[in-house]
């Protein structure tokens, strides 16, 4: 948590993913009633109906498993349609941070993954550094192996096209989802990320994909 439960009532829009947020935690979704009531707006992305689907504003339901790509699409969108803050990017993100050369990732996998035992070996990880040992940083952005270009490359595969077809969603919602929480974000905007999540085998991909989407649009986040 970034923000006390009582924070989510300042919000002018919610977005809830993967939890039924309404009846799995009543007395934190109040507050969410009270954004509502003035005049927040809620989505539910969820590939069931709930309860809190049915007080949001708009329910999104999407193919199982497929919430990593409609993140995706979300930092696709965002980073291309030039909607992210950039002060606070550049300055409180590693976003000009530049990655050192043997980094990459090719055909689905990263490198160092070792076939035979099913893991990385990080050694490859790591940024550059100068001869004091301090990371080196591009604040023009302009290197292409600064973080945020890696970044800007890794999602660009999630077009609207793409991420309709995995997830099911029709590219009009996915927009119109993209569009309503970019729009409410200029004022305030907060994202749950439901709490399956940390049972799940992804579940660090999935939070890398949630808390790239939130530094990017510089928002708090309740996950």
């Amino acid at each position: 948590m970034t923000n006390h439960y009582i924070d989510l009532k300042n919000s002018d829009c919610i977005l809830i993913m993967g939890s039924n947020m309404a009846e799995h935690h009543p007395i934190a979704y109040k507050w969410v009633t009270k954004a509502q009531e003035k005049g927040a707006i809620v989505i539910h992305v969820d590939p069931r109906y709930t309860r809190t689907s049915a007080r949001a504003n708009f329910h999104v339901p999407l193919r199982s498993g497929t919430d990593i790509a409609f993140l995706g699409g979300m930092i696709n969108y965002i980073i291309e349609n030039n909607k992210w803050f950039k002060d606070y990017v550049l300055n409180y993100t590693n976003a000009p941070f530049i990655v050192g050369k043997d980094y990459q990732f090719k055909d689905g996998l990263f490198s160092g993954y070792d076939a035979q035992k099913r893991k990385y070996n990080k050694d490859t990880w790591v940024l550059e550094k100068d001869g004091r040992g301090i990371p080196k940083r591009d604040m023009s952005l302009k290197d292409p192996r600064c973080v945020f270009n890696m970044l800007k490359e890794h999602y660009s595969r999630y077009t609207l096209d793409k991420v309709s077809s995995i997830s099911g969603v029709p590219k009009e919602t996915l927009l119109k989802v993209y569009e309503a929480f970019w729009i409410r974000r200029e004022r305030n905007a907060m994202p749950w990320v439901g709490h399956i999540i940390r049972q799940e085998a992804r579940s660090s991909v999935l939070y890398r994909s949630s808390s790239s989407s939130w530094a990017i649009w510089e928002l708090p986040a309740a996950v």
